[in-house]
């Protein structure tokens, strides 16, 4: 690890929190962390943060979900960028960038992610497992 990437990593703040793949799981991802964001003194991006939190949260249990496991919330503030990351075990079932539509039964949630994201996608790995991500620029 070089010293940049050292005092990079340093000077991050990291929320990792596994929770149950129930719709009580998904709303206490977005109540959490908002409230970690809100310690971190990040009040500019609780809205924004919270709602997309919220949707991916939504997204791991409603598509994402496989009785009997859990999915994982992780949040990073680092440098100018909030990532947000939401990891399921539905590998095999992955958002498509652009493929949603204002009148499709499904996919809405990603106009959202699109309207407030800096950018996002999807990270494959270690089998069953996917995370999808978004990143908000930090005032």
């Amino acid at each position: 690890m070089n010293p940049e990437t050292s005092q990079l990593m340093a000077s991050a703040r990291h929320f990792t929190l596994q929770l149950s793949s129930t719709p009580r799981g998904a709303r206490l991802a977005r109540l959490l962390a908002v409230e970690q964001l809100r310690s971190w003194g990040l009040e500019g991006v609780t809205e924004a943060a919270g709602q997309l939190v919220a949707e991916l949260a939504n997204n791991a249990v409603t598509h994402g979900h496989v009785p009997g496991r859990d999915f994982r919330l992780r949040v990073i503030a680092a440098g100018a960028a909030l990532r947000i990351e939401v990891t399921d075990t539905r590998g095999d079932r992955v958002p498509l960038a652009g493929g949603h539509s204002p009148t499709a039964e499904s996919g809405r949630g990603l106009l959202v992610v699109d309207a407030l994201a800096r950018s996002w996608g999807v990270s494959s790995g270690p089998a069953p497992q996917k995370t999808v991500w978004v990143e908000l620029p930090l005032p």
